[in-house]
């Protein structure tokens, strides 16, 4: 304010008194000129401070928002992992409260019959208590959903989900060595279960961001090595959008939680998932 002050008095207080009309109104004009330019500049810099003030608020909310989607999609994918371990728990468990009731009400069994049901009984709650333990720190949120009781599919129904996305319009080519098939009987139960989620929720991805490509799903693994997963697909033209990434954040929870890795993203021309799920040398068997 001092200096638009001054300014105004240098150039025009000053020299009224020795100058013409017309010298007073060129000063006149410019000293008018010097204050417009002033306040322009001003309101130019309050503008774009203001403006950065709103871009900073508007990133602030959308990492926040981004923050909420995924943790709303850690838990969705918590919730499903907890439903299918009701499924396989109430399974066992109601073969043993079968055989725990014939030990009960069926004095006549032989002595081998009574030992062959308490095999199963304890081989029950033993497979039981694995599968529990699998659950614990799993967040299940309460929902009125009706929960099926039908086995859950596992690695071995992941050729029948490639066919049916094939014949739903999606080509999708399945790798695998056959001998993997038979090795798979020795795979646990969850891990097939968590094998065959993963590929699925990544042909879904694949069929929502490349429709049009071919998806190419890679397995391999054997006991004590783990079990290897890769599905991928070309990027149609364009850098790989995952949308807002709850497909992915849902992939890495259920493969963290297994005790597995993860890994996902565009190497080269192609988009890339990954995962690896611990398959140990033996696992007791049902």
């Amino acid at each position: 304010m001092n200096l638009l002050v001054d300014t105004f008095y240098e150039l025009v207080v000053s020299p009224v008194l020795g100058l013409s009309d017309d010298a007073v109104l060129t000063n006149l004009g410019f000293a008018v000129l010097v204050y417009a330019i002033c306040v322009l500049v001003g309101w130019n810099i309050g503008s774009r401070r203001e403006l950065v003030r709103s871009w900073r608020a508007e990133a602030s909310t959308a990492n926040r928002e981004q923050a909420a989607r995924v943790a709303q999609a850690q838990l969705a994918e918590r919730a499903r992992i907890a439903r299918e371990m009701h499924d396989v728990l109430a399974h066992r468990l109601s073969l043993v409260a079968m055989h725990a009731g014939a030990l009960a009400h069926r004095p006549d069994l032989s002595e081998d019959e009574r030992k062959e049901a308490a095999e199963v009984v304890r081989a029950g709650a033993h497979l039981a208590l694995d599968e529990l333990r699998e659950v614990l720190g799993v967040l299940r949120a309460d929902d009125r959903d009706e929960v099926s009781l039908s086995p859950q599919p596992g690695l071995s129904g992941i050729p029948s989900l490639v066919a049916e996305v094939t014949s739903s319009g999606q080509e999708v080519h399945l790798r695998a060595d056959p001998s993997l098939w038979l090795r798979s009987v020795s795979l646990p139960g969850s891990t097939g279960r968590h094998a065959y989620r993963l590929v699925q929720e990544a042909l879904t991805n694949a069929r929502r961001h490349a429709a049009l490509a071919a998806t190419t799903v890679e397995l391999d693994g054997r006991p004590g090595g783990g079990l290897s997963i890769q599905v991928s697909n070309p990027v149609p033209g364009r850098v790989f959008a995952s949308g807002d990434g709850r497909g992915l954040a849902g992939m890495k929870e259920r493969v963290q939680l297994a005790g597995g890795r993860f890994g996902a993203g565009q190497e080269g021309e192609r988009f890339v998932v990954r995962a690896w799920l611990p398959w140990p040398e033996q696992v007791e068997p049902a």
